[in-house]
């Protein structure tokens, strides 16, 4: 209820037996604790907002080192300018060995665009790749379109 007491029962429907529990808050803050903290939190609402963007920057930066590393180990003998990604990718490191939120962020969308720029290199190069197959495939198969497809549906009457 409106004070922290959960009042809970059960009762066994096959042997009519009940059990009820009354449970309480053991611990309850005064008006001025609450205050208090309310006033507290108030006065380092700043500080925490700056802390928790440095900590979602950081996360983000990281996050993009290991998309990076990871597509490098598995796509990195397939793009054409393997360096335009990991020097980008050397710089967020180093950025986020230091405390400059700044350089993190400048050095994420650095290596954002390159790997935005590299992605979009592999993705040309499968598809230039895709239609050079497809063409010849193409070429090579016999009796192209002279099948006769039949549509048939099985019914089955016995109910």
């Amino acid at each position: 209820d409106a004070n922290g007491i959960v009042h809970v029962s059960a009762k066994d429907r096959a042997t009519n037996k009940e059990q009820s529990m009354t449970i309480t808050g053991q611990s309850t803050l005064n008006k001025d604790d609450i205050a208090q903290m309310v006033k507290d939190a108030e006065a380092h609402a700043e500080e925490d907002k700056k802390r928790r963007e440095e900590a979602e920057t950081r996360n983000v930066g990281d996050s993009l080192v290991y998309q990076t590393e990871k597509m490098l180990r598995d796509q990195g003998d397939k793009l054409p300018d393997k360096s335009a990604v990991e020097t980008p990718l050397e710089a967020l490191k180093t950025a986020l060995n230091g405390n400059d939120i700044e350089a993190i962020k400048s050095a994420s969308d650095t290596l954002s665009q390159a790997l935005q720029a590299a992605g979009q290199a592999l993705y040309d190069a499968a598809a230039h790749e895709s239609s050079m197959g497809t063409s010849a495939a193409s070429g090579n198969a016999p009796g192209g379109g002279d099948d006769d497809i039949i549509d048939a549906e099985i019914v089955d009457d016995e109910k």
